[in-house]
């Protein structure tokens, strides 16, 4: 099986400008997601996708692979769609930028979830810490006992109406894997009621009937978003090396 990791990297950033180049502990962000998804043993390729320039001249220097792409797509999976059309694989993973705790383990994981043939789009999850459980920026998933995903959703998924106090929640991790065939038909979809409410892309899969299994992974990550999202990861960073 054929696998190629594709970073979907983007400059222009509403809420934390210019993030992807933003420092952390010394290393850029896209520097930490791209040398995390180049360890990964399961992988054959990692590319970055990006619509800049500048970001096109950093992989340049670093001697990372990179495509340069149109700067009209709605999302990060449009992007990957685009390098897909010139990039043979049996499998595509979707690795954000914006990951900067992103580890091998993450990647290999969800490629052994992929082995499996029938199975067409793949993702993870990790145990939802209690600080994460009603953050809607913590996005919830709820599987059936094979780990074909239910529902994803910002809000607290299930919902302990009496209050037992035993439900194990999860925190839905932003790595997925596609492929060909389910990524072309992805992008050839309208956004979806669910997606538009919950502005989760994913739950476009399920509305149109196509089912992701999800693998479960003890690694959390935090996708950074904000200020406050960064000083997080710089303070899980300096904490490992204590």
């Amino acid at each position: 099986m054929k696998a190629v990791a594709i970073i979907p990297a983007r400059i222009a950033s509403t809420r934390l400008p210019r993030k992807i180049l933003r420092e952390i502990d010394s290393r850029t962000m896209l520097d930490r997601v791209y040398n995390a998804a180049k360890a990964a043993s399961a992988l054959a390729d990692v590319i970055v996708a990006t619509d800049s320039q500048e970001i096109m001249d950093v992989c340049n220097k670093h001697g990372w692979n990179a495509r340069l792409t149109s700067d009209q797509h709605r999302s990060g999976t449009d992007r990957i769609h685009e390098v897909a059309q010139s990039v043979a694989a049996d499998v595509y993973v979707n690795v954000q930028g914006d990951e900067p705790l992103a580890r091998p383990e993450h990647l290999n994981t969800l490629l052994e979830l992929m082995r499996d043939e029938s199975v067409q789009v793949g993702t993870l999850k990790t145990p939802c810490g209690k600080e994460d459980v009603a953050n809607p920026n913590a996005v919830k998933v709820v599987t059936d006992k094979t780990g074909r995903a239910l529902y994803f959703s910002r809000s607290t998924v299930p919902y302990d109406r009496d209050s037992h106090g035993d439900i194990a929640y999860y925190k839905h991790l932003g790595f997925y894997a596609y492929r060909k065939t389910t990524l072309d038909r992805f992008c050839g979809w309208p956004e979806s009621s669910l997606e538009r409410s919950e502005r989760l892309e994913q739950l476009r899969f399920l509305e149109n009937g196509t089912a992701i299994y999800v693998a479960e992974t003890p690694y959390d990550t935090i996708g950074v978003d904000t200020e406050a999202d960064l000083k997080r990861v710089e303070e899980i960073l300096r904490s490992r090396r204590q």
